[in-house]
């Protein structure tokens, strides 16, 4: 078959086709107990193969143009099990500083039991990975755009630089989703999602996923099926039946982050805005050559006097939310949330202010989501 395009990826690679009534959305498996005997593939949900399982797989794999992918129960299961499986007592890693809170806590808190040791980056250029490497260095893991800055790290140069040294590379590619970023085809081996985001896309979700070779998906298997991460089916299946909107969803959304981050620019009671798609920001040209669009994740930072706590109360449309990548335009005070497991020193080391608001945008109207934020501003005199 020929390459297929994004959306056509979407809406039909990785469904299970309804052979018996000849649905036309793929059937749900909801049995925990299958034929033992004389099959090919001894099929339990623990084991992550189940047929919704399986073949949404295959989804996520092309759309990460690898060979392989997994489902998991939340993004961090996906994360860990993905650690774990190549990193062994002894072993280093080298991880980004500028990256999820959550990944932060679980490095700090877990690796230690395990006899994992790990450096975190004073910073994201190639540079930066370079000189945290060890003689028992076996992963480096970066995160861009990263959350919740929108920091942008140069995926080839780490990936070239991982290679010569026979040093395995991960990323999270959470925030630019497939749609915008393949990271694979820059040189890093392995990509991980948390498919609550953008996978999900409805808010209603809770799953992770890894893509990456064949040999190296095996090797997370081995280590996933005796820690039981695996996602009930129904939850697998409604996250196929999102993906199917994944490329209409994400650049709807990119589209309107872009005009948004513009307008916010020069709005004279923000502080400063994060994103890569501004030509003010740092990284733009970077940005510009390893993604395909500039995603739907922009930060920016009320001026001094201005509490971000009521400007977040007075908003009408956009929520305030724990999550993001939603198809409804949410913000979040990340000192509060994905980075309220930091203390005040690390938040501050990173530049993570109090000030700082992470939004997602959504797919309403641009002109609907200005006016939100006008108002809202206005209300806080």
């Amino acid at each position: 078959m020929k390459k297929l395009g994004l959306n056509t990826i979407c809406t039909h690679v990785g469904e299970v086709k309804d052979e018996q009534f000849k649905g036309a959305v793929s059937p749900i498996y909801l049995s925990s107990s299958y034929e033992f005997l004389d099959v090919d593939i001894k099929r339990y949900p623990r084991y992550f193969n189940t047929p919704n399982q399986e073949y949404l797989a295959k989804k996520i794999a092309a759309l990460e143009h690898t060979e392989a992918a997994m489902i998991f129960g939340s993004g961090m299961a996906a994360i860990s099990h993905m650690f774990l499986a190549f990193l062994n007592k002894g072993d280093h890693l080298v991880v980004q500083n500028t990256l999820y809170g959550g990944t932060v806590n679980f490095i700090k808190e877990e690796f230690p039991k395990y006899g994992l040791e790990f450096t975190f980056t004073n910073g994201y250029k190639v540079e930066d990975f370079e000189s945290a490497i060890q003689e028992n260095t076996k992963l480096i893991h970066i995160e861009t755009p990263s959350n919740p800055l929108l920091t942008i790290t140069d995926i080839r140069a780490v990936a070239k630089m991982a290679k010569s040294k026979k040093i395995l590379t991960s990323i999270d590619n959470t925030f630019a989703s497939p749609v915008n970023q393949n990271p694979i085809d820059l040189g890093i081996d392995m990509v991980m999602h948390s498919a609550t985001k953008y996978f999900g896309g409805h808010s209603d979700i809770c799953a992770g996923a890894v893509a990456s070779s064949a040999v190296h998906i095996e090797k997370i298997w081995n280590v996933s099926k005796n820690l039981g991460g695996s996602l009930s089916d129904m939850t697998v299946w409604m996250l196929e039946r999102s993906m199917k909107t994944l490329g209409l969803r994400v650049k709807a959304q990119t589209k309107n982050a872009l005009k948004l981050a513009k307008w916010l620019h020069k709005h004279p009671k923000i502080a400063k805005v994060y994103y890569p798609g501004l030509k003010s920001h740092p990284e733009h040209k970077l940005a510009k050559s390893q993604m395909k669009g500039f995603g739907a994740m922009l930060s920016f930072e009320l001026v001094e006097g201005l509490d971000a706590y009521a400007f977040q109360k007075a908003l009408e449309l956009i929520k305030s939310s724990m999550s993001l990548a939603g198809v409804e335009s949410t913000v979040i005070s990340p000192h509060l949330t994905s980075h309220a497991l930091l203390t005040p020193e690390e938040r501050q080391a990173v530049g993570i202010s109090d000030q700082l608001i992470r939004f997602s945008v959504g797919i309403e109207d641009f002109k609907d989501l200005k006016k939100d934020i006008d108002l809202a501003i206005a209300a806080l005199g």
